[in-house]
């Protein structure tokens, strides 16, 4: 059983409908004692860091999600849910020396999009659409994608790992940033695997133990 963490942020059904496609068995969580119950979790999410956080806290699930992760299971963060793993961010934060506090589950910061390669003229923010991946370590959710596979994107805000092993894969989009990253059992990606056809579906294949 894969459960799919609901805190409000992103829409789960398209998650839950690609896992059962593949046919897995695939359950949306909304209480924090369900998270101990499933075999494999998947944090996704769409929106702003510090309403994640928020509404990670108010239903409770900050702790369960740190029990889940002891257990060494499967966890796959989707988008947000690769950004809150860290330990704090720029997004809503009220100044440069406040970040908003992240999970601390990956030692790191998550960072805008910004600087001479962005603006009027330039590239966009948010970084939205198809994109390749740099593998930076074999790993097993990429298996049998051949080299730079595209997906697909929407985001403005990239983690930026204290520890480069951590990284396991990376992307060009004015800067080179984080993609994807790699600690044991835990991985998570910036793109969104359910919308990035083919090559999304095997990873999330991978991912649920089915072939």
């Amino acid at each position: 059983m894969i459960g799919i963490v609901d805190y409000g942020m992103g829409n789960l059904r398209s998650v839950q409908k690609a896992l059962e496609h593949l046919g897995a068995e695939a359950r949306i969580l909304t209480a924090p004692e369900q998270l101990l119950e499933v075999d494999r979790l998947v944090l996704p999410g769409v929106g702003a860091f510090g309403d994640g956080m928020l509404q990670l806290a108010e239903r409770g699930l900050i702790e369960p999600i740190h029990d889940f992760l002891a257990t060494s299971r499967p966890f796959l963060g989707i988008c947000l849910g690769l950004q809150l793993l860290f330990e704090c961010s720029q997004e809503d934060a009220p100044s440069p020396d406040e970040p908003v506090r992240g999970l601390g589950v990956l030692p790191g910061r998550v960072m805008r999009f910004q600087g001479e390669a962005f603006g009027p003229g330039r590239l966009k923010v948010p970084h939205m659409g198809w994109n390749r991946l740099d593998y930076r370590v074999d790993d097993p959710l990429f298996a049998g994608q051949g080299a730079a596979p595209s997906v697909y994107f929407v985001h403005s805000y990239y983690a930026e790992p204290a520890d480069p092993s951590h990284v396991s894969a990376s992307t060009d989009y004015g800067i080179t940033f984080c993609s994807a990253v790699r600690r044991g059992t835990l991985a998570a990606v910036q793109f969104h695997p359910e919308k990035s056809q083919r090559v999304g579906q095997a990873m999330l294949a991978q991912f649920a133990g089915v072939r």
